[in-house]
């Protein structure tokens, strides 16, 4: 018999932790965007002076007929 040796190595992926870290960044920066575009200064509420529709309607002074 011939010996045969495999050799299996087996790497932990538990590292430091830095993806985590850089994840809950990232979620921070989208959340801190999100609300600068959707409801803080950026988010462009269009009530400049010029913005304002004026619409005159003129009714016919004539009552219609009665049956």
């Amino acid at each position: 018999m011939s010996d045969q040796h495999e050799t299996v190595v087996v790497k932990d992926g538990g590292g430091s932790g830095a993806t985590a870290i850089v994840a809950i960044f990232v979620i921070i920066l989208l959340v801190a965007g999100a609300w600068y575009f959707l409801l803080g200064p950026g988010a462009g509420s269009g009530t400049t002076p010029d913005s304002d529709i004026n619409v005159n309607v003129e009714l016919p002074s004539v009552a219609p007929q009665a049956s």
